[in-house]
């Protein structure tokens, strides 16, 4: 993130978390023991343009399918027009139930997405980052069904 030119004051500080969350209790914030979350730009494709409008599509895109219901590990990964929803398995199963999943595609196209995929590789940390993630079935099993390798920081599908 520095090559942004964005700051991170309280690791700059030399607080740890452990700190930073005794700090917010105290303060009494109510988010003090809030699980930490990975940052909004970590779901758009390295070579793409971070933009604000970028980030709110995300996150009220996050926070609409949480709305529906959905819980756990859940991240919504920005491809321009496409949508591609990351989800704990036993999530995957409650989104595609009837009636659903057609609120989820219907509230993400309202926000501005053409096309809203599920990803059936499930929630992964890394899965922006080819050469961080393993494929995980047999090598022509991914081919059948594709890779997260489709999706590239260069921002081809």
């Amino acid at each position: 993130m520095q090559e942004l030119g964005l700051r991170s004051p309280l690791y700059e500080a030399g607080l740890t978390k452990t700190e930073v969350r005794q700090l917010a209790k105290a303060l009494g914030l109510t988010n003090w023991q809030q699980p930490a979350a990975a940052c909004l730009a970590s779901r758009i494709p390295y070579s793409q343009e971070i933009t604000g409008a970028k980030l709110a599509q995300i996150e009220q895109a996050e926070e609409a399918l949480r709305q529906l219901g959905l819980r756990g590990q859940l991240r919504v990964r920005h491809h321009g027009e496409v949508a591609r929803i990351e989800l704990a398995p036993g999530e995957m199963r409650r989104l595609l139930r009837p009636g659903l999943r057609e609120q989820a595609a219907a509230r993400l196209r309202e926000l501005g997405f053409r096309y809203v995929t599920l990803d059936l590789g499930g929630y992964r940390l890394g899965s922006l980052n080819p050469s961080a993630v393993k494929p995980t079935g047999p090598p022509e099993e991914m081919a059948a069904v594709g890779s997260s390798r489709n999706f590239s920081r260069e921002g081809t599908v």
